[in-house]
C-alpha cells in the first residue's frame, strides 16, 4: 500500500510540473504577443522596425539581458521603460517562450 501511494504521489507531482512548464511557455506567447512581438517580431522583425529577433535565442541569455534593462544596469531608453513592467516570472515566461521557438 505505501508503494501505491508512494507511486501516486510521484505521477500526480511529475504531472504538475509538465503542466505548469507548459502554461509557463503559454503565459511567454502571450506576453511576447503583447509586449515583444511589435518590435521583435516572433520569428523575425517586424517590418516597422529593424530590431533583432529573438527566435532561437539562448534562454538564459535572454533572461539575463532582459533583467539587465529591467534593472537599468543595462542602458536603452526603449527596453529599460519596456522592461521595467516585467516580473521575473514574466521574464522566465519570455525567454522560455523565445527560446523554443526556431527562428
Amino acid at each position: 500500500m505505501k508503494t501505491l501511494s508512494y507511486l501516486v504521489i510521484v505521477s500526480l507531482s511529475l504531472g504538475f510540473s509538465i503542466n505548469s512548464q507548459a502554461a509557463s511557455i503559454y503565459a511567454g506567447q502571450s506576453k511576447a504577443a503583447a509586449i515583444c512581438a511589435q518590435c521583435h517580431g516572433i520569428r523575425s522583425p517586424s517590418a516597422e522596425a529593424p530590431f533583432p529577433p529573438l527566435a532561437g535565442r539562448d534562454e538564459e541569455y535572454l533572461e539575463s539581458a532582459l533583467k539587465q534593462y529591467r534593472d537599468k544596469t543595462r542602458i536603452s531608453e526603449i527596453m529599460n521603460n519596456i522592461a521595467g513592467s516585467l516580473s521575473d516570472r514574466d521574464i522566465n515566461n519570455i525567454a522560455s517562450y523565445y527560446s523554443r521557438l526556431k527562428p
